[in-house]
């Protein structure tokens, strides 16, 4: 484990970027998740990079209840730092609140946004939000549930990658440029 901590900050979303929404179980139709199985290579990406030392922020639509159960049932709660969670901010992406949020839950000021990603499958909330914000957005676009391209340019992610195992060597890439420009200081 590299316990030394990372610049970068990753604020993920969960459901179809770390959660299959295809999988989910609910007692009654648009209430509380109660078991969700992650896709494929998502739980595995998270746990190397909150090994390597990654600040990983969930930022996410929903209930607090869902989120609990899925990520204590995939073995994932301890990785999240952070949880910001519509159903407690009162606001639901791409509201900027959420983001807000997100950067003061660990610490962060405007200063340090260039040293954030939003990873996120919803063009219209996950990317428009962070590139409202002004954070990087990661496409994660495994799902066939939500659009992939868009005519809007606020909906253009600065990153796309096709599967969560797919992150890791961007977010490596991302880390050394920010190391990079800490040592030019």
């Amino acid at each position: 484990m590299d316990m030394k901590k990372k610049q970068l900050i990753v604020f993920t979303d969960i459901g179809d970027t770390v959660i299959d929404e295809g999988t989910e179980v609910r007692k009654i139709p648009f209430g509380v998740v109660y078991h969700a199985d992650c896709i494929p290579g998502a739980k595995e990406t998270l746990l190397s990079l909150y090994d390597q030392g990654y600040t990983i922020v969930m930022v996410a639509d929903g209930l607090v209840e869902s989120f609990r159960n899925t990520m204590e049932q995939n073995g994932l709660s301890h990785v999240f730092s952070a949880r910001v969670i519509s159903e407690a901010v009162g606001v639901e992406k791409p509201n900027l609140r959420m983001f807000e949020t997100a950067m003061k839950s660990v610490g962060l000021t405007n200063a340090d946004k260039s040293r954030v990603i939003m990873i996120g499958n919803n063009l219209a909330r996950d990317i428009t939000g962070a590139n409202r914000f002004g954070i990087r957005s990661v496409h994660l676009n495994w799902s066939e549930r939500y659009p992939h391209t868009s005519s809007i340019q606020e909906q253009n992610p600065t990153y796309t990658v096709s599967r969560p195992e797919d992150l890791l060597p961007l977010i490596d890439r991302l880390e050394r440029e920010l190391e990079g420009e800490k040592l030019e200081a």
